[in-house]
């Protein structure tokens, strides 16, 4: 599928437990160490941190740590070349270009309700009070009196929503590294910090009350919304030198940029000043 629809509009919270199981495991496996000499272990030691050092100097962007790369870019191949241009981009289109406004407003608007106890519960965790507050008057409105969040209210009232908080950024505003970066076949790319975040808050209400089904429902619908929103920001991924590169450093800048709370980005890389751009437009 398309680089940008996997940089950030499918790779919504799902509860999957296959996902986060695959990421912890190959996080173990990539932070093990199989000696085969005893006697070797002190050298082997010193090469392979000098050679983790050196790896890590080359990366673009603070956070990122990719030991799967070569797995990685062929999930990225799969994913760009073959899986959104064929079923991903002419699907969300259709389904933007085909279903009524209002109709795609209200299930937009009920999806986006379903995540405000989860906002609110992450904001209180990152010591933002005011955001957390605001999340839940936007829920029990919405709900209340927007037929269970089909009619946003709460915006109505002049009450606007805040940016969304994931329990993997509220990891991040206490220092938790992203950890290895995967590129997951159709999910697109993930941390293992965020897989374990999207975990958590699928178990708050009333994340918590949607069947696997459900849960698939509600991501491809998000999913579709976001890659249709995304075509106009297509020629930024085409002209890059490296798209996988280009992605994957933009993904992990805005997961940075989430971790602060959204009032700063600590380090900006020397060499993608054009990112900005584009992580302004997934961020509306």
């Amino acid at each position: 599928m398309s680089g940008l629809l996997f940089l950030f509009s499918w790779n919504k919270p799902l509860k999957r437990t296959t996902l986060l199981s695959l990421l912890l495991i190959l996080g173990l496996s990539g932070c093990a160490e199989t000696p085969n000499d005893e006697a070797l272990n002190q050298e082997t030691a010193t090469e392979t941190n000098a050679e983790y050092v050196e790896q890590v100097t080359q990366y673009n962007v603070k956070g990122t740590y990719d030991p799967f790369e070569g797995f990685n870019r062929a999930m990225w191949e799969l994913n760009y070349d073959y899986l959104d241009p064929y079923v991903a981009r002419p699907v969300s289109l259709a389904y933007v270009d085909y279903v009524p406004s209002p109709v795609r407003t209200g299930i937009r608007n009920f999806l986006s309700n379903l995540d405000e106890p989860a906002n609110m519960i992450n904001s209180i965790i990152m010591l933002d009070g005011e955001e957390a507050v605001t999340h839940f008057n936007r829920f029990w409105i919405n709900s209340v009196f927007g037929l269970a969040g089909l009619i946003d209210i709460a915006t109505a009232a002049d009450i606007t929503k805040p940016s969304e908080r994931a329990f993997g950024d509220s990891l991040g505003y206490y220092g938790v590294e992203n950890g290895p970066y995967f590129m997951v076949p159709v999910y697109g790319p993930v941390t293992l910090r965020e897989g374990a975040g999207d975990f958590v808050d699928g178990l708050y209400f009333p994340l918590n009350l949607l069947t696997f089904w459900q849960s698939l429902g509600k991501w491809a619908f998000e999913g579709m919304e976001d890659r249709a929103a995304l075509v106009s920001q297509e020629g930024l991924l085409k002209d890059s030198p490296d798209p996988y590169i280009f992605t994957r450093d933009a993904y992990i800048q805005n997961k940075n940029f989430r971790a602060t709370g959204g009032e700063s980005v600590t380090e900006e890389p020397e060499s993608e000043e054009y990112l900005d751009d584009f992580l302004d437009e997934v961020d509306e």
